[in-house]
This record gives structure tokens, C-alpha cells and sequence, in this order.
């Protein structure tokens, strides 16, 4: 790199994360959209959870070298070209904010749009404190500025990506979505006409945007383990309605079935 600007690679790496990160979600969506098979019996959703998760990881790592490379700059410091520094991340400010700016009207009504314009909105910001770095190193011949401001970079990269990090993880160890609260599906299943109780309750995510549950419906004696007409279309609706569960699957069980059931205790799955 001619300009030798640690806080320049950092800020390009960002952008680069932004880059990949569309590329893999891009694939990730046109592979969850396959039909299921005899082997993939939920088709390839997952892979959203997959792509999300390589993509934090690699951003860590790499970021994670930029940082010790950045450290041993401020032990040793190294010449950097500061007009080299300043029009290339000048560059960046002005993509970054043309990108910006054209997620900004739909930001209004679309929370995902919203979401795009500001991170958008960051990455111009994070170029403007790299010009800004590149214009103090021509000031003041300071050359440990350069490291410093990749190691502020290089953090709010961390300081982002680490939500995705925890969200992706979670995901991929079947964790109840953070949008949905377990004890009140829970009790939701419980007003259902006829269910006294329940059990082997399961939810989780089979992509970034769809989740499933499982759940053994146990009915009274008088009922001899029939659903009422409507139940289970009605259950269905209200799971996706209230909660945003598109994937639901009940076991109705009477309450002799219910006693003899493997999957009755709470321990086991």
C-alpha cells in the first residue's frame, strides 16, 4: 500500500466488509430459496444464519491483525503519505454518502432500508476521521497519529460487528429468537380452547427472517385428544401474527398420552 496508512487499510477493510457482506447474503438468498429435498427437509435457510456468521468472524480476524500491526506502529512508527491518505479516504466519504443518501428516502418506511442508510451513513463518517487523521500527519508530522486512528477504526468496526457476531451464534445454536418471547407463547398455547397443559416446546430460527416451533398440545379427557375444527389453522395464525412463527408443527396428545410421553420432561429433547 503506497500510502503506508494503517488507519486507511482499516477503513478500507471496512468497506470491503460491507462489500462481502452484501456478496454473501446475496448467495445466502438464492440458496434459501431452494426447494426442500429428501435431505434438506428445510431446503437451505440456514445458510442466511451461515453467511452472517462467516462474515463476522472473518471481519474479526482480519481486524484483529490490522489491530497488532497497528500496535507495533505505535512502537516503531513508520512515514505515511498524507495526501495520498486523505484523497482516497476522501473517495470513500463520497461513495459512502451517495450510497447513503439513496437508502435515505426508503429509511423513512422500511426498517431494513433505515438500517442500510446508517451503517452507510457510519462508513462516511469512519473516511471522514481517516481525511481528517491524514490532514493532522501533514500539520504536524505526528506519525503515531496514523496508528491511533486505525485503532479507534478498527474498534468501532469490532463495536458493530460484534452484535452480529452474538445474533449469527446464537442463531446457529437454535437460540428462541431475541424478538420473541418463550414464556409467552407459552401461555398463549395454554388459552387455546380445550389444552390443559403442554410440553416439548421448541422454537428457533431456520433462517435470519423465518422461525419454527414444536410443541406437544396435551387436551382433556373430555375431549379424547381431538382438536376442534379450526384449532390448529387458528393457533398457526395467531403464532405468526403475534410472534412472527411462519413454521409451527403441534402433536396433539390426551392426558394418558401425555403420562407415557419420552419427551414430557422439560430435560429432555
Amino acid at each position: 500500500m503506497r500510502s503506508h496508512a494503517l488507519s486507511l487499510l482499516a477503513d478500507a477493510g471496512h468497506n470491503l466488509s460491507d462489500v462481502l457482506a452484501l456478496g454473501a447474503a446475496w448467495l445466502a438468498e438464492i440458496l434459501s430459496r431452494r426447494s426442500p429435498s429428501r435431505n434438506f427437509t428445510y431446503g437451505l435457510r440456514r445458510s442466511s444464519i451461515l453467511a452472517a456468521l462467516g462474515n463476522a468472524v472473518a471481519l474479526l480476524v482480519v481486524t484483529g491483525g490490522i489491530m497488532w500491526e497497528a500496535v507495533l506502529r505505535l512502537i516503531h512508527p513508520h512515514p505515511v503519505a498524507g495526501v495520498a491518505v486523505m484523497v482516497v479516504a476522501g473517495i470513500g466519504i463520497a461513495v459512502n454518502g451517495v450510497t447513503a443518501m439513496l437508502f435515505a428516502s426508503g429509511g423513512k418506511t422500511d426498517l431494513n432500508l433505515h438500517g442500510a442508510f446508517l451503517h452507510m451513513a457510519s462508513d462516511a463518517l469512519m473516511s471522514l476521521a481517516v481525511v481528517a487523521g491524514g490532514g493532522l500527519i501533514l500539520m504536524t508530522g505526528w506519525l503515531r497519529i496514523d496508528p491511533v486512528i486505525c485503532l479507534v477504526v478498527s474498534l468501532s468496526i469490532i463495536v458493530a460487528t460484534w452484535s452480529l457476531l452474538r445474533d449469527s451464534l446464537d442463531m446457529a445454536l437454535d437460540r428462541v429468537p431475541r424478538g420473541i418471547n418463550a414464556a409467552q407463547v407459552d401461555a398463549f398455547l395454554r388459552t387455546l380452547p380445550g389444552v390443559c397443559d403442554l410440553h416439548d416446546l421448541h422454537i428457533w430460527p431456520i433462517s435470519t427472517t423465518e422461525t419454527a416451533l414444536t410443541v406437544h398440545l396435551v387436551r382433556s379427557a373430555s375431549e379424547n385428544g381431538h382438536a376442534p375444527d379450526g384449532l390448529l389453522n387458528r393457533a398457526a395464525h395467531e403464532l405468526r401474527e403475534r410472534f412472527g412463527i411462519v413454521h409451527p408443527t403441534f402433536q396433539i396428545e390426551t392426558l394418558s398420552d401425555a403420562d407415557h410421553c419420552i419427551l414430557a420432561d422439560a430435560r429432555t429433547v
